[in-house]
């Protein structure tokens, strides 16, 4: 009961990461020594120390680490990248037990940093709130297993079922708090997508100005390079990815990248191969009705959040209807957010 009660402050810890350490995982850590704790870490900043080094530089009395547990949320790491591997740290500290939640999928250790521990007569336990652990993390589990971004859709429709009015005026639909959690979304994934109808119309800035934090990369569908550059999209003010399937006289203005894709090939597929080369790990599609039935049709989805509105339009561009099974269900201000993942 003890490994799981210390194992789930690992995982609040591990949480405190979101929207700092990708493409890295979220991982927390907690060291204890005789039911107490006396070390904690989580991994705070991509390029920066670990989480299992963060809890150990926290323990005061290092005497006490041999006759230490370490609950860890994932497999400490057993290779060399912008840090040291963590499974060496907990060697030289000569801990006594490793209690883990998943194992890392990601080949360059897959087990390695696992079997290092054994091998130098540390007992190890994998398995604890495993699903919990994939549920914090399935942005990187889904990149490294499946080779592609987690891909979230999200829009907002009005009681009766609309998107948008008959004449495409942007108006808001969702309350000023679901506009400030989406803000927030905002920081926590790599990118933002939107296709060509919603940048006309919308003319957005996908930008993070209700929250604090980082800007996403900004992803824009224009397959034949028609929308102007007067649109915020444009504007330079953060790194931008324009995707069409026609050649733009420049391949890079300021911060706007314009890539490509062949034409005889299926469009979308495309583009979530290269978000993968580009090492971006999670994208919010934030597109109009036809962006989003594309990805729902073609099953490139795995999580959807819709938010209900009390607002009734009668007529207008109708929302996309999901198909999938209801996850979850919370109030924000008058607005319904229901989360579907895919069945």
């Amino acid at each position: 009961m003890n490994d799981l009660l210390f194992l789930s402050r690992a995982l609040e810890l591990a949480e405190r990461g979101r929207g700092h350490v990708s493409p890295n995982p979220m991982v927390g850590c907690v060291i204890v020594h005789n039911q107490r704790i006396i070390g904690e870490g989580w991994h705070r900043q991509y390029g920066g120390p670990h989480a299992e080094v963060n809890a150990v530089r926290s323990v005061t009395d290092e005497s006490l680490l041999p006759e230490s547990t370490v609950y860890v949320t994932l497999e400490p790491c057993s290779h060399y990248g912008k840090t040291p591997p963590c499974a060496d740290l907990l060697i030289a500290k000569k801990v006594k037990k490793v209690v883990v939640c998943n194992d890392d999928p990601n080949p360059l250790v897959a087990g390695k940093g696992l079997a290092k521990l054994r091998a130098a007569g540390i007992a190890v336990e994998t398995g604890l709130l495993a699903e919990q652990g994939r549920e914090l993390n399935r942005r990187f589990f889904t990149f490294i297993e499946q080779q592609r971004p987690y891909v979230m859709l999200k829009w907002a429709e009005t009681a009766d079922g609309f998107l948008a009015p008959p004449d495409f005026r942007p108006i808001p639909i969702s309350g000023a708090l679901s506009r400030q959690l989406v803000h927030k979304w905002r920081t926590e994934e790599d990118a933002i997508l939107v296709g060509t109808n919603t940048a006309r119309h919308d003319n957005p800035h996908l930008n993070v100005r209700l929250w604090s934090g980082r800007n996403p990369v900004r992803i824009v569908i224009d397959k034949q390079l028609s929308l102007p550059t007067s649109l915020h999209l444009f504007d330079n003010s953060q790194p931008t990815l324009v995707y069409s399937i026609v050649p733009s006289e420049a391949e890079t203005v300021g911060q706007t990248k314009y890539i490509p894709l062949d034409p005889a090939t299926d469009f979308l597929p495309q583009l979530i191969a290269d978000l993968y080369q580009k090492k971006i790990q999670s994208v919010i599609v934030e597109g109009g009705a036809v962006l989003l039935e594309s990805f729902l049709s073609q099953g490139l989805w795995d999580e959807a959040r819709i938010f209900k509105s009390p607002k009734v339009l009668g007529d207008g561009l109708t929302a996309p209807r999901i198909r999938g099974r209801l996850v979850d269900t919370d109030r924000v201000g008058d607005d319904w957010l229901m989360t579907y993942k895919p069945v």
